[in-house]
Order: C-alpha cells, then structure tokens, then sequence
C-alpha cells in the first residue's frame, strides 16, 4: 500500500497523554446487567485491543462509551472532559468515531453519498483527509457510483471505515473489523491501522476475535470476563498462555 501524503496531524490530540479514561463503568439491558466495573485507559496515539469471550459485554462497553447504551454508573472522560450525560451524536462531535458490528452503511445509497455525510457535517476539515481515505481504500474511489448494498463485506468494511475517518476523529473506535471479511481485505485494514498509528493524532480501541490481527496492530490490550476488565497489559503480554486461559473457549 502506497502511503498518502497527508498534513500533520491535530495538535489537539497532544494536549493529554489520556485520549478516553473509563472508570467504574455499569450498564444494562432493562434489568440484565452487562458491565460491572469496567476500567480502561486509552493512551493518545496508541491502538488498543479490547478482547474477551462471546457475551462478556465487549460491544455493550463500545456502545456504552458512544452513548448508545446509557451508563448506569461510572465516569467516560475524553480528554478529561466527561461525556457520559452527552447524546451519541454530541459524542461524536467531540471526536469518537464509530464503525459498529455489522458496519450499518446505508445500503441504497451510492458509495459517494455514504462519503458525503461526514462531508456535509464536517466540511473543509472532512474534505482535507479525503484523498487519504481514497489511498488507504483505492476500490472506495472506484465505486463511487455503486450502491454499499451492493459492495462485498470487506468493500464495506472499509467504507465505514473511511466515512469515520472523515469525521476527523481524536479516538477511532472499530467493533470486530475483520468479523466475515476476506483475508486480503484484512491486510489492507491492518496496513490502514499501522499507517494511522504511526502518522498519530489519533487513537483507537478495537474489539477483535482475530488475535493475530489485534497483536500486530494493537499496542496494549485489555480482556474482559463477565461484564468487567480481568486482565490488561502491553500487547507482547498476551502469550499464549494468557490466550489459553482467558480467551479459548
């Protein structure tokens, strides 16, 4: 992959060593307790692995830090400033974005016009970082035109992907990126995450069953087991010891 020329990064995202803290996170369906406690640090200009077993609330945490799920307990800070009262889309505003289980692009609508609604929010600020968007993902340029219902799961994978990256975000937050992709469409995902890790002014937490995928891109992780953090540490300390016991099924 050819790396995009781009201008240097925000300066904003330099301001604090801490791009998200949560602390002491609970959240529920109705009365069915998911998050118990959680606690994770994201550190600015890091990629951070969020693993676990199926059903120990991973995806809730994510939707729980974008507001999707109300927290029932505990503090969400971006850049010190708490946001756990905010609605999702002021969240977003703030610079958190959001590429959910699923991708939820709109299906009958023209890759072009998926693109264009950061565009029409963001403005000059989305529109700078479009030509990097198109290097990072060159079939999004070639089928500006097509419908994203029509587009292969990792086609898009990588629109949502970019139509996120366009919001100009301080942490870019991926729910399972590779889930059903095929493996070349992975490559170029990893090659995207490695690039936008070492070009900076951006964070991001990944939730990821593919280990070899979050270990090559990640710089730290954190395993959750039963709505809570049971584990956490540099990514060279997920052994395989540490995967056998905490995340084989």
């Amino acid at each position: 992959m050819s790396t995009p020329s781009i201008a240097a990064p925000p300066t904003s995202a330099a301001l604090t060593d801490t791009v998200l803290s949560v602390r002491g996170l609970h959240a529920a369906y109705d009365e069915s307790v998911i998050l118990r406690g959680v606690d994770i640090e994201i550190p600015a200009n890091q990629v951070v692995a969020l693993l676990g077993r199926n059903g120990v609330g991973k995806t809730t945490t994510l939707k729980t830090i974008m507001g999707i799920v109300g927290a029932r307990a505990g503090e969400i800070l971006l850049q010190g400033t708490p946001i756990q009262r905010l609605a999702p889309e002021k969240r977003a505003r703030l610079g958190i974005g959001y590429v959910p289980q699923g991708r939820e692009i709109f299906p009958n609508m023209t890759v072009w016009e998926n693109l264009k609604i950061p565009l029409s929010i963001y403005g000059r600020e989305a529109a700078a970082r479009l030509d990097e968007v198109y290097q990072l993902f060159p079939v999004l340029k070639e089928m500006l035109g097509r419908k994203g219902g029509v587009l292969s799961g990792g086609q898009q994978q990588q629109l949502a992907i970019g139509r996120a990256l366009l919001t100009n975000p301080r942490l870019l937050v991926l729910d399972e990126p590779t889930e059903g992709i095929q493996p070349s469409i992975i490559d170029q995902i990893e090659d995207a995450l490695l690039y936008l890790k070492k070009r900076g002014g951006m964070s991001i937490l990944l939730v990821e069953q593919y280990l070899d995928f979050a270990k090559s891109v990640s710089d730290s992780f954190y395993i959750m087991d039963r709505g809570a953090v049971s584990l956490s540490g540099p990514i060279a300390g997920l052994t395989a010891e540490v995967v056998r016991e905490n995340l084989q099924v």
